[in-house]
């Protein structure tokens, strides 16, 4: 969809660790660790300093600002862990941005808040941007997100999760992330870097949340050639508002390759909801999206259903 444009204006250290130049560290409590600790494939000897690149004439979302978070040359994984009750399931969380920036706590902290709630234990992505997707425009962000399956599920016992209940949730240019991850885990498209690299980067499960670049709008809508969905393909919940200007045929087409190939899905439209909500509720139905991601995760048996 060469024609989308950024709509949204939106290894272990200890806690104290921060990305060179970075202007948004997590909040104190999480560890965070940088996902290649020999610099990532192909980086640039002196890159921009990241920043964030909100600026008073960006809209804000529910009536507050979000950060937008771009030039992101290290990129890093954040750990939420549940404070109460531990259900073992793990997602990993891909903010949209348009591959230009990431919308860090809308798409990101925020949603790792709310799973945490559920029980589940939240890895924040954060992947290089700008110009890093779609693969294969460029393989940075796609190459990220193997990564960080992978490491995932080496500390799976450490960060008591169960391997085979590892899932990723991702917005936008996210959401395309998580269905280009969902077809690409046979191979990793980097040369392996240490033990992490040894087990499947294959989710469990995808959540798609008003993806992108899944159907081609200059080509009728077809079906996004390198997005190769098979029967291996992970379970998908996906989400969208028939209203959203990046236009809601990248669910309901993914949706039937999805069908076609046999694989488990389940896809929710609404009427109104525009791009770019996260987790903020309005007055408008979609904005209570998050609901329908639980009850989803309890009928798959991701996570148990409630007493």
């Amino acid at each position: 969809m060469r024609k989308l444009t950024l709509l949204l204006a939106v290894m272990l250290v200890p806690t104290g660790f921060r990305a060179q130049n970075s202007s948004w560290p997590p909040s104190p409590g999480h560890t965070t660790i940088p996902l290649w600790p020999h610099g990532a494939p192909g980086a640039q000897p002196k890159p921009a300093p990241e920043i964030d690149t909100t600026s008073a004439k960006d809209h804000t979302v529910a009536g507050r600002p979000v950060i937008r978070l771009g030039n992101v040359s290290t990129p890093t994984l954040t750990l939420y862990t549940p404070a109460g009750k531990n259900t073992g399931a793990a997602v990993v969380v891909f903010p949209g941005g348009a591959y230009r920036i990431l919308a860090i706590d809308l798409e990101g902290t925020e949603v790792c808040d709310w799973l945490n709630s559920a029980g589940i234990t939240c890895i924040l992505l954060k992947y290089r941007v700008p110009d890093s997707g779609p693969y294969p425009k460029s393989s940075a962000a796609l190459q990220d997100a193997q990564r960080a399956l992978g490491i995932v599920r080496s500390h799976a016992e450490e960060w008591h999760i169960d391997p085979h209940r590892i899932g990723v949730l991702g917005f936008s240019a996210g959401g395309h992330l998580s269905a280009a991850l969902s077809t690409h885990f046979d191979q990793r498209l980097y040369d392996a870097v240490d033990a992490a690299d040894q087990p499947s980067c294959r989710p469990d499960f995808a959540v798609i949340i008003y993806p992108g670049y899944l159907a081609l709008s200059e080509q009728n809508f077809a079906a996004n050639p390198e997005i190769h969905v098979t029967d291996k393909t992970p379970p998908s919940f996906i989400l969208q508002a028939e209203d959203d200007p990046v236009h809601v045929e990248n669910a309901t087409v993914y949706f039937l390759e999805l069908k076609n190939a046999k694989v488990p899905a389940e896809m929710h439209l609404y009427a109104e909801g525009g791009h770019g909500y996260g987790l903020r509720r309005s007055e408008l139905p979609v904005t209570n999206w998050p609901l329908l991601v639980e009850s989803w995760l309890r009928t798959i048996r991701v996570v148990p259903s409630a007493p």
